[in-house]
């Protein structure tokens, strides 16, 4: 029995990156012999097992059949007479195809195995299926995208590109699971260059099937005077990579990713106007999230930049009644850390035009400092004088706070 570390570890490595977990490889191994070195089977479709000090995950070498449609669909077969490069041929990418030894103390081992010419192509920047097996599985589109947001310099060899297509074409994608989709793309939003995920989707065509509004954005114009770039698709990935920029969290780079759907819309009499788009772009986004089942806190704050982003950019124009009645939209009182979530994904918004990528945003520091001015309002003490009128309390509280934006607009404390 021999183990094996596999794939990304091994990749990483040769590239200098940082070390991430290890994928582990046993041949020549058996499920009795596992357990009775004590490692515990989590396995459900084919025997895998933690190592009982670290937990690391360990897989005994098989092979795979396609039997029926999506990821889904596959016989494996394991077996102590599989080997090594049986193991790795069914891998996505030479990249990834590549194996070392490890001793008994987890220590690498001897060369690089490399039967599929990984180093290669990672000298070449390529990403290139091992083998026709590539196309038995549709979560591999995905993961090339992501894998082109992480390693930005990278590309997608021509014959891999077709093989990709052709998944697309066969329906294959439509088989995914939500969740499955949605891990995909929340992993890819994260990398340093994201915008490069949705460059590869939409070379092979999977960004209509998988993302049909978002994907309908590129080729709608924009009025250029406030919009350089012009095209809505342009516009939403320089977003993204401005959220990129800001090192921003994931739901504020998904509602960078969402802010505009409603523009996919527009009737075309109207272009490049696009009057009213923040509630349909609201109405598609609810489709979205119900359709890949997108966590709660990626949907809520989209919600809130969808809907409010243009009135949040017009703020500085906004006296105090309407600064306020702007932040109880955005229930910036109640969750201030969410509201300045959406300050930034509004900023990346602003900033993510064509010739605007270094501005300031004001905006979003007049309305902080609006939000603090209010906070300054005691509700309590304002709920007690209306011990006699329990009924009047809101609107009293609201009142109170309005003076207090007014008292602070007249005194320029909010610029």
């Amino acid at each position: 029995m021999q183990v094996y570390a596999v794939g990304g570890a091994i990749r990483d490595r040769l590239l200098g990156l940082p070390g991430k977990d290890r994928d582990y490889v046993v041949v020549g191994g058996t499920p009795e012999q596992m357990a009775a070195l004590g490692y515990r089977p989590v396995g459900k479709d084919f025997p895998v097992f933690l190592h009982p000090q670290t937990q690391e995950e360990y897989a005994l070498a098989r092979t795979e059949r396609k039997t029926a449609a999506g990821y889904k669909g596959f016989a494996f077969y394991f077996a102590p007479d599989v080997t090594l490069e049986e193991d790795l041929q069914r891998r996505d990418l030479t990249i990834n195809a590549m194996a070392q030894a490890v001793d008994a103390d987890g220590v690498l081992s001897g060369p690089v195995i490399d039967p599929f010419g990984g180093q290669d192509d990672l000298a070449a920047r390529v990403f290139r299926h091992v083998s026709d097996a590539f196309a038995e599985d549709p979560v591999r589109i995905l993961r090339i995208a992501r894998f082109a947001a992480r390693f930005a310099d990278f590309t997608v060899a021509p014959e891999t590109l077709a093989r990709m297509r052709d998944i697309v074409a066969a329906g294959e994608g439509d088989a995914l699971v939500p969740e499955r989709v949605w891990q995909e793309l929340a992993r890819g939003l994260m990398e340093a260059a994201p915008v490069r995920m949705f460059d590869v989707l939409r070379d092979c065509g999977a960004l209509a099937r998988l993302l049909p509004e978002l994907d309908r954005l590129w080729g709608v114009p924009q009025r250029a005077d406030y919009h350089p770039e012009i095209d809505t698709g342009v516009h939403v990935m320089m977003v993204l990579a401005m959220t990129a920029r800001l090192q921003a969290p994931l739901p504020v780079r998904f509602a960078a990713l969402m802010h505009d759907l409603g523009k996919g819309t527009t009737p075309p009499d109207v272009l490049p106007r696009h009057i009213g788009h923040e509630g349909r772009s609201v109405h598609l986004l609810e489709a979205v999230c119900k359709r890949l089942r997108v966590p709660n806190d990626c949907r809520d704050l989209a919600r809130v930049v969808a809907q409010e982003h243009g009135n949040i950019h017009r703020s500085s124009e906004f006296g105090a009644a309407a600064l306020l009645r702007l932040l109880e939209r955005c229930d910036a009182l109640r969750k201030p850390e969410r509201f300045a979530q959406v300050i930034q994904a509004c900023e990346a918004d602003a900033r993510g035009r064509l010739g605007h990528e270094e501005a300031q945003y004001p905006q979003g520091q007049r309305l902080l400092r609006a939000l603090a001015v209010v906070n300054t309002v005691d509700a309590g003490a304002v709920a007690r004088q209306c011990a006699a009128d329990p009924s009047a309390i809101r609107a009293r509280v609201h009142d109170a706070r309005a003076a207090a934006l007014e008292e602070a607009l007249r005194a320029g404390a909010l610029e």
